[in-house]
């Protein structure tokens, strides 16, 4: 979790939007995005109600930089997913990159992804809300277009590479991709609005993602 700054003063020059945005990153964390206010922000940063204008022109903007964080941190902790999987070292290029490669290891990969989507968004419920709100709407805001195209064409990787390998039936990648994603995004709503009873929610996520891998499997 970020540190919280000491205080008024501690801040090198240029540090404080980055030092903003972790307050704001914790402030998410403990209340949700409608309590993350500017003046609180400062308050907790020991800074004036105004310095934080001065790097973020209103709250959308400080949201919208807190929101590219929280997707860093969902890119790490896809990683992690798919390391734990497989049993690769952690790779630094995407979330769908591990060591090994062989089919056991391809085979773990998605269902790695698909579960990591789910159990970051229960775990983490505000930082999941403020995504979706900016991420799947009509218009999702063009400072997170980069890494939001960074993750989307990892993922895409992943299933051309397992395509190749034969693991998936072939077609179009982007369309597998849009299936997957659909489903994630579902199970963890449903997951978040108690749909599903917490204590049985990953299971039932884990048999669902089984079951529409078999679907995209290549049989052999």
């Amino acid at each position: 979790m970020t540190e919280r700054p000491a205080g008024r003063g501690s801040y090198h020059h240029g540090a404080l939007p980055e030092a903003l945005v972790g307050v704001a990153f914790e402030l998410l964390d403990e209340v949700g995005q409608e309590q993350v206010t500017m003046r609180e922000v400062a308050r907790r940063a020991g800074v004036s109600a105004g310095a934080p204008f001065r790097h973020f022109t209103d709250r959308r903007a400080l949201l919208t930089a807190v929101a590219d964080r929280v997707l860093a941190d969902f890119e790490a902790w896809q990683r992690a997913e798919v390391a734990a999987a497989t049993g690769a070292e952690q790779a630094a290029g995407g979330p769908g990159q591990a060591a090994g490669g062989g089919a056991g290891d391809r085979r773990a990969v998605l269902r790695a992804l698909g579960l990591g989507f789910v159990r970051y968004a229960v775990r983490y419920p505000h930082r999941f809300a403020l995504v979706r709100s900016r991420v799947f709407a009509p218009a999702p805001q063009p400072e997170l277009r980069e890494r939001l195209s960074g993750i989307d064409r990892a993922y895409t990787e992943v299933i051309v590479a397992d395509q190749a390998a034969g693991l998936l039936r072939p077609g179009d990648p982007e369309l597998v991709g849009f299936a997957g994603q659909a489903l994630v995004y579902g199970l963890a709503q449903m997951i978040l609005d108690g749909y599903l009873p917490a204590e049985k929610a990953e299971e039932v996520a884990a048999q669902v993602l089984d079951t529409f891998g078999r679907g995209i499997a290549n049989p052999r």
